[in-house]
């Protein structure tokens, strides 16, 4: 029986000088690490990544858009506050983790930068309900005012330029408030690359929520609180990775977000992926017996 889980079994020392603050200027120059089973570990570049596939793979990317999530505003008393969205529940409603001296209580009217309001409408465990004006759209104003919330990893502020290069070059949908990070590696030319090797390419939609960022608090993972969050498979890209499971052909997961929502789905219909929307709080770990991916790329 394995023994369980715990926090420290995942502690390892990671210098500050080794986290990039800037992305290289071309997508394709990072370093790759191949990892196959019983094979010594390889050290090649993404660029190499089109010539590890083979024809007839099916290779899956989340499509997802990264919106400017986190914005900035004040309490009537005029205290400062800063709203995370977690996620867009509607054109005028959020759910949101609320930054503040002194927690706001529902009702409460928060003046935000840029000129508009969000009122507290409720809670949600730790996070706040918000809604705006219906004359406004919540998605309008966070493109307009927000800021792109990078990861607590990347020590400096957001710019203009990460409204392109924290963004995968295949987003299309906007709802997530992080990038899925694997597929900010990949460019237009290395999709070519990859559909000329004799592969598919495919794509899903999961909007990483901010729970993301949250960190594990308990020493043991089987205690932990997975969060949750929304995905879709189109009825088109579910066929194509069923038919190419059943042929013994392998599918191929641009990151852990896109292998969550597969395995999600996958896990919530007795190991079959099936069409539409749900949520996933899917939580993996060593031991886990895949249904879906053969690949990950991350």
């Amino acid at each position: 029986m394995r023994s369980p889980l715990k926090r420290q079994d995942f502690a390892y020392q990671l210098p500050d000088d080794l986290i990039a603050s800037q992305p290289l200027d071309n997508r394709t120059d990072s370093r790759l690490m191949v990892i196959n089973p019983g094979q010594p570990f390889a050290h090649r570049q993404v660029s190499d990544l089109p010539s590890l596939i083979r024809a007839g793979d099916v290779v899956v990317a989340n499509n997802t858009r990264v919106f400017p999530a986190r914005l900035f505003g004040a309490k009537a008393s005029g205290g400062r506050i800063e709203v995370m969205i977690e996620r867009l529940l509607s054109e005028h409603a959020v759910r949101a983790f609320v930054k503040a001296s002194k927690a706001p209580k529902e009702g409460a009217v928060l003046q935000m930068d840029g000129g508009f309001e969000l009122t507290i409408t409720g809670r949600d465990g730790d996070l706040f309900l918000l809604e705006s004006d219906p004359s406004l759209r919540i998605l309008e104003m966070a493109e307009a005012h927000g800021h792109i919330p990078l990861p607590p990893y990347i020590k400096r502020d957001d710019t203009a330029s990460d409204r392109e290069r924290y963004q995968t070059v295949f987003a299309k949908d906007p709802g997530a408030v992080a990038a899925p990070t694997a597929g900010l590696h990949i460019d237009e030319s290395m999709i070519q690359a990859i559909k000329e090797q004799g592969a598919t390419w495919c794509e899903v939609t999961l909007h990483v929520g901010a729970g993301t960022f949250n960190p594990v608090r308990v020493d043991d993972l089987s205690e932990h609180q997975m969060h949750g969050e929304w995905y879709n498979i189109s009825p088109g890209v579910c066929e194509t990775i069923q038919e190419a499971r059943a042929t013994g052909r392998r599918i191929i997961a641009i990151g852990t977000t896109t292998m969550r929502c597969l395995e999600g789905s996958a896990a919530a219909n007795g190991g079959q992926i099936k069409a539409g929307s749900d949520e996933t709080s899917i939580f993996i770990t060593p031991g886990y017996q895949f249904n879906v991916i053969d690949m990950l790329f991350t």
